[in-house]
């Protein structure tokens, strides 16, 4: 009779935790609403919450291309960078050479795209581990942006480090890219197109098919090293995308303005590979991960909350949502 009660207990906790490991990033989504929304009437207005939705978009697009990078077990530490380098291209094609806003955003994606280049230098030729070969070319670019910049910012109607006066203007439609509901507009399209690349696709599934098994995918006939390749230039693609969204949004270049944005786009690609138990990295759950930082700093500077304490509260919180996403229960 013991027995048979122990065993049940079992079951019972196991398929709790299974529960929990499905949908504890959700759970816990939820019970900061409640929280919030309880604790302070003005957290749950509409205004408040486009205002959240716009707060994770930049995060998100970034987030999506660490995403992709890790369908073929890989990690992109260069994003932040990338977005960085972006943002400088574009607001300089604007101030300083007077482009339009579509030859600037597609010249500006296109030089991005150096970064991959490298990348996938570094990586597949060179076989480098990701995560180093991602972190020097994370501090190169940095410093190339700065280099191109001369150390300062850009901005409209300010002159050149050297005194030579700038004319071009931002222009009003590239502006819009970084206001409501554009910008989050623009997030949920790139997710879902992300989403269904990798989900619906052959070329999707292959990525996903290299991170498993890299032998076996060489083995069934898959170029392991050309979709290696892909990934690393689509991861960077999306974090020069993140980067022009930043780039509408705060209307200057500043010093290293993007990286601020790659330890939450980490968090919300790690916090997105189990939601509803899919267990690999997804474009959904990334976004699912981003919502559930933007809501938690949201929240936290409601409270007034000293911005000293912000990424203690942050990082616990979010400990607690990995491990009860996380945990497995063994034997």
């Amino acid at each position: 009779m013991t027995v048979t009660s122990e065993t049940t207990n079992k079951k019972q906790l196991s398929g709790i935790v299974d529960f929990l490991s499905k949908w504890g990033t959700i759970i816990t989504i939820f019970v900061l609403l409640a929280f919030f929304a309880i604790t302070m009437p003005s957290f749950r207005t509409a205004s408040n919450m486009v205002t959240i939705m716009r707060s994770i978009s930049i995060v998100t697009v970034i987030a999506t291309g660490i995403t992709v990078s890790l369908t073929v077990d890989g990690f992109d530490l260069s994003v932040g960078s990338v977005a960085t380098f972006t943002v400088a291209l574009v607001m300089s094609f604007f101030v300083w050479y007077g482009w339009g806003a579509i030859p600037a955003i597609i010249v500006a994606l296109l030089i991005s795209l150096i970064v991959a280049v490298v990348n996938a230098f570094l990586i597949v030729k060179l076989h480098i581990f990701d995560l180093l070969a991602t972190l020097a070319t994370m501090f190169i670019f940095e410093g190339v942006a700065m280099t191109y910049t001369g150390g300062g910012s850009i901005s409209q109607g300010m002159p050149r480090l050297d005194g030579t006066p700038t004319t071009g203007t931002i222009p009003p439609e590239f502006r819009l890219i970084g206001q409501s509901p554009y910008i989050i507009l623009i997030m949920l399209v790139i997710v879902m197109l992300v989403h269904v690349f990798l989900t619906y696709t052959k070329h999707g599934r292959y990525l996903y098919i290299v991170g498993g098994n890299r032998e076996a995918a060489r083995l069934s006939g898959i170029p392991v090293n050309r979709y290696r390749t892909l990934a690393y230039f689509l991861s960077t693609l999306l974090a020069g995308m993140g980067g022009i969204m930043l780039a509408a949004r705060i209307g200057s270049a500043q010093i290293n303005s993007g990286a601020g944005y790659l330890m939450p786009a980490v968090a919300a690609a790690f916090i997105g590979f189990s939601v509803a138990g899919v267990k690999k990295p997804n474009a959904i759950g990334t976004l699912v991960g981003a919502i559930l930082v933007g809501l938690l700093e949201n929240g936290l500077i409601m409270m007034s909350v000293p911005y000293y304490s912000l990424n203690i509260i942050k990082g616990l919180v979010l400990a607690i949502a990995l491990a009860i996403t996380y945990y497995k229960k063994h034997d």
